[in-house]
């Protein structure tokens, strides 16, 4: 079977941007079907069961399902012009561990069963939620909510889930199914620079910082750009955008290492000889004390409040998503230190599925070196030899959870 490095090679051009350098793989869009069916077609070469649940989470069982198991896996899904190894490396790897196990019999004397699994819409960069699917099955999401989600072309969650053979009459919280799982382990490229001046090509996750993503809509009055005298404008841009302008030194005089990001806005109509009568903007704040977080969210909001007061606008803010800062499970982070003794334990400010499920079921993940430092574009990183070292500690992982006999 192939390893993870030409695993990865055969879905190196799917999804590639065709603006520039970089990645456009939606979640629940054709470009992640593609991507889950390479998964499935993979699965079945390896005599893999495979199925996908009502929450469109792909699963692939190298024994027969049964309870206490463990599941490894990540998602296929990224960020506008992201790189090539947030998600589909934890993807490719669990592939190739599945390849070792085999190979060396060790699934034959496994006292549990192992999982493959695939979460739709980590990034949340379609819907604004991030790792919808894993929020889904836990019920960290109401599925009311959910259903009602909508993308930036107006289609809503529910059609789009219909549309990727989903039933909505079966999407939600999947107690069964999570009662199941007695460990899930997720792989991951590095999105920081804790390894990059190591030995160790291999790291323990220990903790995830809280982070939350807000929604903060200007609404003012649509005018002629030519007809209109700049006193009498209400104009939610310049209103908009003197928030953005402030929020680095906001967020820095709460608390220096917290961090707080625009990363997409919307102004509509969006002509460029017409003043605009709406412009919205999605705030990511994050640190590892959750009261921070909110300080920081109240900071920005009253400021907010100000420049709409002075210029005339109005402003909405809702929130869309906040996971509060989650510690891997213990008990699973002592096995995982045990096989690999000389892996860091890492805190991480991005998000994950392991994370969401952390709460539900014994969670952990595993990071594996990037040497750029950089993620969520395209400069993202993983050396070949990285890329086997992953497996490798994997590997070992999993053979410690599956109770193989020497």
């Amino acid at each position: 079977m192939s390893d993870v490095v030409s695993l990865l090679a055969q879905i190196e051009d799917t999804g590639r941007d065709t603006r520039g350098p970089g990645y456009q793989r939606p979640g629940f869009s054709s470009t992640e079907r593609e991507l889950r069916e390479w998964f499935l077609a993979e699965a079945a070469r390896r005599g893999l069961d495979t199925e996908i649940d009502g929450n469109g989470i792909t699963w692939a069982w190298a024994t027969p399902p049964g309870e206490n198991a463990v599941v490894t896996g990540s998602h296929l899904d990224s960020v506008p012009g992201g790189g090539a190894f947030d998600g589909p490396l934890g993807v490719a790897s669990a592939l190739a561990a599945f390849d070792e196990l085999k190979a060396s019999g060790a699934l034959e004397r496994a006292t549990r069963p192992l999982a493959l699994a695939v979460f739709p819409e980590e990034e949340g960069s379609r819907f604004g939620v991030a790792c919808l699917g894993s929020r889904l099955i836990t019920g960290a999401i109401e599925v009311d909510r959910a259903l009602g989600l909508k993308d930036a072309n107006g289609d809503t969650f529910a059609d789009v889930a219909r549309g990727y053979g989903l039933d909505p009459e079966r999407i939600g919280r999947d107690q069964s199914r999570l009662a199941g799982i007695g460990s899930f382990i997720e792989l991951h490229v590095e999105q920081g620079i804790g390894l990059i001046n190591t030995d160790q090509a291999v790291a323990i996750g220990s903790s995830i910082i809280g982070h939350g993503r807000w929604h903060f809509a200007f609404s003012g009055q649509g005018n002629h750009a030519g007809t209109t005298p700049m006193s009498h404008r209400a104009d939610p841009v310049v209103a908009a955008s003197r928030v953005i302008g402030d929020i680095p030194t906001l967020a820095a005089a709460t608390d220096a290492s917290a961090v707080a990001t625009v990363g997409r806005t919307l102004i509509h109509p969006g002509g460029t000889n017409v003043i605009a009568s709406g412009m919205s903007f999605w705030l990511d704040i994050r640190h590892a004390d959750d009261a921070v977080v909110q300080q920081v969210l109240d900071a920005i909001s009253a400021r907010a409040r100000e420049h709409a007061d002075g210029t005339g606008v109005e402003v909405s803010i809702s929130r869309e998503s906040y996971s509060p800062t989650t510690h891997f499970t213990k008990e699973l982070n002592d096995r995982l230190t045990s096989v690999l003794p000389n892996a860091a334990l890492l805190p991480s400010g991005a998000g994950h599925d392991a994370g969401i499920l952390a709460p539900h079921v014994p969670s952990a993940m595993l990071y594996v070196r990037n040497p750029t430092g950089v993620s969520h574009a395209p400069e993202e990183a993983c050396e070949d030899d990285d890329q086997r070292a992953g497996v490798a500690a994997l590997v070992r992982v999993l053979e410690g959870e599956l109770g193989v006999a020497s």
